[in-house]
């Protein structure tokens, strides 16, 4: 009889504490809270930035999110981890989402993070000092650095014919390294090479002469945006949510205080050290879906290169459920 009564207690005592321990996990959800750890794989380069101002600043914590900013050198390993799921989303680019899906890979781009406006993540096509080209014409026939069936070669592409120079009339070399690229452009090895900022500020800083700049277009060629797994948007959606209204938060501070974080930047973005007492970081805009025009035109020129087979949609590519109504950029 003794042992019945134990064995019922034991059985009460059991179902208690799993109705508390329930009761806590409704608690915690519905403060915001969340268990779940959101895995961003970022470059240290100057795009990614608001992301680090989001974690120096507690924005994370304060909202009760878990996010993990996982460091790579290469474009190449943040990818590879993408795929193979130990991470939820990445910082990229539109050509890298159309290639991460045609591997197998389903991923959507939820927002842009740089590129909203023109003047946003420059890109430049940059002389080798002491060069006599100073106009884009006088390019035909000469050596190009850039990376091979990347946004680089995309922008060096676009670039070109936006000056009404043929791409085919240039002597593309295929130099994945930008520090590397850089390198080899002012020992005079290439004759022009296209190179994101920092690196095309300091090219002009060592006398290299900037050719064409896609700051100067009325778009901007080189967006960044920021992609995840189809399996972590189902699982992790208002996670996800949450994180690109506190990126959001961080962008303006960035841009409204860019002083302020500047040993920060230097650190994080890996600024060159003859540049880390001048070079601000960029401005940062809300975010904000990219165009339609903007996915199409990067697929049709991958489609062209045959780097895919055929475009995929813009609903295939982009979810619009993160960004407000209205944050397109038609």
């Amino acid at each position: 009889m003794k042992t019945l009564v134990g064995k019922r207690l034991s059985l009460a005592l059991l179902l208690l504490i799993v109705v508390m321990a329930a009761a806590g996990c409704r608690t915690t959800a519905k403060e915001g809270r969340t268990e779940e750890t959101l895995k961003l794989g970022l470059i240290p380069v100057e795009d990614n930035f608001p992301f680090f101002v989001a974690e120096e600043e507690g924005l994370f914590n304060k909202a009760g999110l878990k996010v993990e900013l996982i460091p790579f050198n290469s474009a190449r390993d943040r990818d590879l981890a993408l795929q193979a799921g130990n991470i939820d989303g990445e910082v990229a680019d539109i050509v890298a989402a159309a290639l991460l899906r045609k591997g197998g890979t389903p991923v959507k781009i939820v927002s842009l993070t740089m590129g909203s406006t023109p003047a946003e993540g420059r890109f430049a096509l940059v002389a080798r000092p002491g060069t006599a080209v100073n106009r884009p014409e006088q390019l035909k026939g000469a050596t190009l650095g850039i990376s091979e069936n990347t946004i680089i070669e995309y922008v060096a592409d676009r670039l070109l014919m936006e000056a009404g120079v043929d791409p085919g009339s240039v002597q593309k070399v295929a130099v994945p390294q930008i520090p590397e690229r850089l390198q080899l452009l002012l020992g005079g090895r290439l004759e022009a090479a296209l190179l994101p900022d920092p690196f095309a500020t300091l090219a002009e800083k060592k006398g290299g002469r900037v050719i064409l700049d896609d700051t100067k277009l009325q778009r901007n060629l080189s967006q960044v945006v920021l992609i995840f797994r189809e399996d972590a948007i189902k699982e992790k959606g208002a996670a996800i949510k949450k994180v690109l209204q506190l990126y959001g938060e961080a962008a303006d501070m960035v841009s409204s205080h860019p002083e302020k974080y500047r040993e920060l930047f230097v650190a994080k973005a890996r600024i060159p050290e003859e540049l880390k007492d001048t070079y601000l970081s960029p401005r940062f805009s809300p975010p904000r879906l990219p165009a339609e025009r903007e996915v199409a035109d990067v697929q049709d020129w991958m489609v062209a290169k045959k780097l895919l087979p055929a475009p995929y949609s813009y609903a295939e590519l982009v979810d619009g459920t993160f960004v407000p109504a209205g944050g397109e950029n038609k």
